[in-house]
């Protein structure tokens, strides 16, 4: 005990030195006393400024035990079930005595959700054994066969891209995560993706826009009681898992129809504006949510236009979501212009009025945190770096990111907390595309808050009350899926994952897809489809291209926004 006190020691004494000359280094490269006093180490680089490589490794460990405490008592207490209750260590299914739930039905069909929606993240995690155990379960347990009515978007997302990715990361070749093959393996987790997805096909029918109807049941297609009205994510971000199942399989129609969705969205945007409402109408195509927001409702649909066309370089994908991020940029963002110089009020997306541009309410939600990542993956990292900003003051300020917060009153609207991922997932991806290590102080206060108050009996529950503190009986699968998932790979810089980042994708739900050429070619097309060489920013950036933005390098070793920047925040969010 007594060598390795000593060695802990002297490694902290070298990294302090270390650190001595990470802060010269950047105060000869800025070449000008000026720059030295924009950047100068302060009270919040003596916080944020270092991270120690024990206390990473010593966090790799901290993920790997919420994540198994989590995992384990699903499978011990609730497996087959779809989901578990970490208080009352029980599985949890559709609720069938009230179909109205879709709160539980909507997610729910009675198909191990968790199971298959963590497949994945066991992969990363290396656990080769266990993986391999889960997809033998799965194929064993798992059916579609059932009287369940779910959400089109949900089980799209959730199951058929946990199915998908599992599925692609058994079949690869060079096998990075390891043997991840199960013994006579015959392609059994495709073969259930593609008959989910044709379940969920019936959802395209009797609709006069192409957009599908929200809902299927799925053992007899179309509820009779069906809404006509979906969300815009609902409806357009289904095309990244349809698309690759379409590849996979040979046949186009899941492309197809999934494309003609989104194609619809777009023929719909304001031609005032250029933006789109929330909900629409499926057979008339009115707007009958009229709020342009980035988060729920809204949130994967510009995510996705991005994201499909780095999967199957489809130039348009690119071009739309170009042209609604121009939108974005000049309808709903408020405050000074650039994110870390000049003066004026923080920058922020607020909700507005499609039609007009005009600010519709003073909250934010908890989804739109995601849109930090979006910003990274298009290159555009220092509105990242404030987007991302305003989420981590008011997890600062709860100890948790409530559902909805109001930047008027700096209150919480919406209380609850589910163990959502999309604050942890912009994380990583800045400490991915920048290094810098505030970012890995960012995940140690979000793992550390995740312990404190939602640890449960054999699990992890939603909090109920971000104030209180009071807790839920329910464990969502994308806390296994993403939460962890993201928070394990903010913290395991040799995770293959991030040592072949330009390699993968991660869908909506966080699942892990191969980026390969073979999918920008489809044996039903008779035109030329070359490999797009448009400019998009790999992740990480280690480099600067045409239209993507750069840190300045002295910034690397600070805090990513300007002490000033940092205290304008917390006074917004009420800190």
């Amino acid at each position: 005990m007594t060598d390795l006190a000593d060695t802990m020691i002297i490694t902290g004494g070298i990294f302090s030195l270390l650190w001595c000359l990470i802060y010269m280094s950047a105060f000869l490269f800025t070449q000008g006393k000026h720059h030295w006093i924009q950047y100068k180490a302060g009270v919040f680089e003596e916080k944020y400024g270092y991270f120690s490589e024990y206390d990473r490794l010593r966090k790799v460990e901290e993920v790997k035990q919420m994540f198994y405490f989590g995992y384990d008592g699903y499978m011990e207490h609730a497996f087959p079930h779809d989901e578990l209750d970490p208080i009352h260590c029980v599985g949890r299914g559709p609720d069938k005595a009230n179909p109205s739930n879709i709160n539980i039905n909507d997610v729910l069909g009675d198909y191990s959700l968790t199971l298959v929606d963590t497949l994945d993240t066991l992969a990363i995690f290396g656990n080769n054994s266990e993986f391999k155990r889960a997809v033998d379960l799965v194929i064993k347990s798992v059916s579609f066969d059932k009287d369940n009515t779910v959400q089109v978007f949900e089980s799209t997302i959730r199951m058929l891209g946990g199915l998908l990715s599992a599925h692609l990361l058994i079949i690869d070749k060079g096998q990075p995560f390891g043997d991840l093959w199960p013994d006579e393996y015959d392609n059994e987790l495709l073969q259930l993706a593609h008959d989910l997805a044709t379940r969920l096909l019936p959802a395209f029918d009797n609709t006069t826009t192409g957009l599908p109807h929200p809902r299927v049941n799925l053992m007899k297609g179309l509820p009779d009681d069906g809404i006509q009205e979906t969300c815009t994510a609902g409806a357009g971000s289904l095309l990244l898992e349809f698309g690759i199942l379409s590849k996979l399989v040979g046949d186009p129609v899941f492309e197809g129809v999934a494309r003609r969705a989104v194609d619809a969205l777009l023929n719909y945007k304001s031609n005032i504006t250029g933006l789109l409402g929330n909900v629409i109408n499926i057979q008339t195509g009115q707007w009958v949510g009229l709020q342009s927001g980035l988060g729920a409702g809204s949130d994967s649909f510009y995510e996705y236009l991005l994201k499909t066309y780095i999967m199957f370089g489809e130039r348009k994908d690119l071009h739309a979501f170009n042209d609604l991020y121009h939108n974005v940029q000049k309808w709903m963002r408020r405050g000074r212009s650039a994110c870390n110089s000049g003066n004026g009020d923080v920058p922020m997306y607020v909700n507005v009025r499609m039609e007009d541009g005009r600010t519709i309410n003073s909250w934010i939600d908890a989804l739109q945190a995601a849109f930090a990542g979006v910003q990274v993956l298009k290159g555009d990292l220092e509105e990242a770096i404030c987007t991302h900003a305003i989420y981590y003051a008011i997890w600062r300020k709860f100890e948790a990111l409530p559902e909805r917060f109001n930047w008027y009153t700096k209150q919480a609207d919406v209380l609850f907390y589910p163990l959502r991922p999309e604050l942890v997932e912009s994380t990583y991806l800045l400490y991915q595309a920048t290094q810098n290590p505030f970012y890995l102080h960012v995940g140690s206060e979000i793992l550390e808050g995740l312990n404190k108050h939602t640890k449960a009996k054999c699990g992890y529950a939603t909090l109920h009350n971000v104030i209180d503190k009071s807790k839920e009986d329910r464990m969502e699968s994308f806390f296994l899926s993403e939460t962890c998932k993201y928070l394990y790979l903010l913290f395991d810089r040799d995770n293959h994952v991030n040592q072949a980042a330009s390699k993968y994708l991660f869908s909506t739900e966080g699942h892990l897809f191969p980026i390969s050429s073979k999918y920008r070619t489809r044996p039903w097309w008779h035109e030329d489809n070359d490999v797009p060489t448009d400019n998009v920013c790999d992740v990480p950036l280690q480099h600067n291209s045409t239209g993507c933005s750069k840190v300045p390098q002295e910034r690397k070793f600070l805090v990513p926004l300007k002490h000033r920047y940092f205290e304008q925040i917390n006074e917004l969010i009420g800190l």
